[in-house]
């Protein structure tokens, strides 16, 4: 990892980087496979990699064209793209959303405070802050890797559930962190989908998984 500044450091993914800070409050999203094409994919990743490394081969933070457009890569190209519920979709049916979101509210309160999330058809958003002693790329890498093995095992698929890498966006500010939080909850009404239940905050939802 590199120190950049303001004790912001850029950690490099499978194929995205990633900025990360102590006590930071991130919006993250991950998603199936199978939901994105190959060329929005490959692009998305290009440009979000392509600013961040000439912010830090250059040693200064992110403009603030830099940031817009990378938020417009993230809530804009990426997002709407996910919403258009490509490929097999799985957490449409609620024994598969149950696992995710059971999966997601273990943890509250223990390895990070989660403000908001939302499961959606293909992919899956929230709102976090890691506790002291708890890393996001860790915490990321468990909600992923229990998942994965709990729905290919309902779903008898053997195939790559979980695209690699996931996106990330470090809230800077109470305005940003608001944005973030009604971005999440207002997912399924802008995706067209109706009294969908698998939305909102930790609290909501008694967590019954186990993470063994």
């Amino acid at each position: 990892m590199k120190p950049i500044h303001s004790n912001v450091t850029i950690r490099h993914g499978a194929r995205l980087p990633h900025w990360t800070k102590e006590t930071a409050t991130y919006a993250v999203t991950f998603h199936l496979a199978d939901s994105l094409p190959k060329s929005v994919a490959d692009s998305i990743r290009f440009e979000r990699k392509d600013i961040f490394e000439t912010a830090a081969r250059m040693k200064r933070p992110l403009t603030r064209r830099e940031q817009a457009r990378l938020q417009e890569l993230y809530s804009t190209k990426l997002q709407s793209r996910l919403d258009e519920g490509r490929g097999k979709s799985w957490m449409r049916e609620d024994r598969i959303a149950r696992i995710v979101a059971e999966a997601i509210a273990f943890f509250d309160g223990d390895r990070y405070r989660l403000l908001a999330w939302c499961v959606m058809p293909n992919h899956v958003h929230a709102v976090l802050q890691p506790l002291p002693g708890h890393e996001l790329p860790a915490i990321l890498h468990t909600w992923k890797s229990f998942t994965a093995k709990q729905i290919n095992r309902a779903v008898a698929n053997n195939g790559q559930l979980c695209e690699a890498e996931y996106y990330d966006h470090l809230i800077r500010g109470e305005r940003d962190l608001q944005s973030q939080i009604n971005y999440v909850l207002g997912n399924p009404r802008r995706a067209g989908l109706e009294d969908w239940k698998w939305v909102g905050a930790a609290s909501d939802l008694e967590p019954r998984a186990s993470l063994r």
